[in-house]
């Protein structure tokens, strides 16, 4: 048994310094191509947000169309950009958190339900007639550690906090 506990202990104490330098990178770069993606769609469409602007949170079911359209455009592009390279990662995760809780208010949420069971239909990735927030609360739930903890080592944040500091 005390082999055991050694061994962990070994390969706990490799996982710990490595963590700080590649755990949240999967989470960044998988999140920044989802967004840049996601802007670049955008860019290269048409606006389709005069359909849902009914549907977005105050305050931007009062912004116009076209500049709803261009700020989450670009949000998507730069943020997805920034998170891939690590950039203002803080700032970016929690303003893609923004857009992604507009998008499910606007667009993913159900038009209609009466139960929390009726509600859980729409966590799928299909819209039936219940939505399909899914995808989009995954992404807040992936931008929360980006949040919380940074880009990790493996970031420009990284590198310009030690400039700076």
């Amino acid at each position: 048994m005390d082999k055991l506990v050694k061994l962990t202990n070994q390969v706990i104490g490799k996982l710990n310094p490595a963590g700080d330098w590649v755990a949240l990178l999967p989470i960044r770069l998988l999140m920044g191509y989802e967004f840049y993606k996601a802007g670049m769609m955008k860019f290269n469409g048409t606006n389709w947000f005069a359909n849902a602007q009914d549907n977005f949170l105050f305050p931007f079911n009062i912004i116009p169309v076209e500049i709803s359209w261009f700020m989450a455009t670009w949000a998507e592009i730069l943020g997805g950009l920034a998170l891939f390279l690590g950039l203002f990662t803080r700032f970016w995760a929690f303003s893609l958190i923004v857009v992604s809780i507009v998008a499910i208010s606007g667009v993913h949420w159900p038009d209609d339900w009466n139960s929390l069971a009726e509600l859980w239909k729409g966590y799928a990735i299909t819209d039936r007639g219940f939505g399909n927030y899914r995808v989009p609360l995954l992404f807040i739930a992936m931008l929360f550690p980006l949040i919380f903890t940074g880009a990790g080592k493996l970031s420009l944040d990284n590198i310009l906090a030690k400039k700076f500091s």
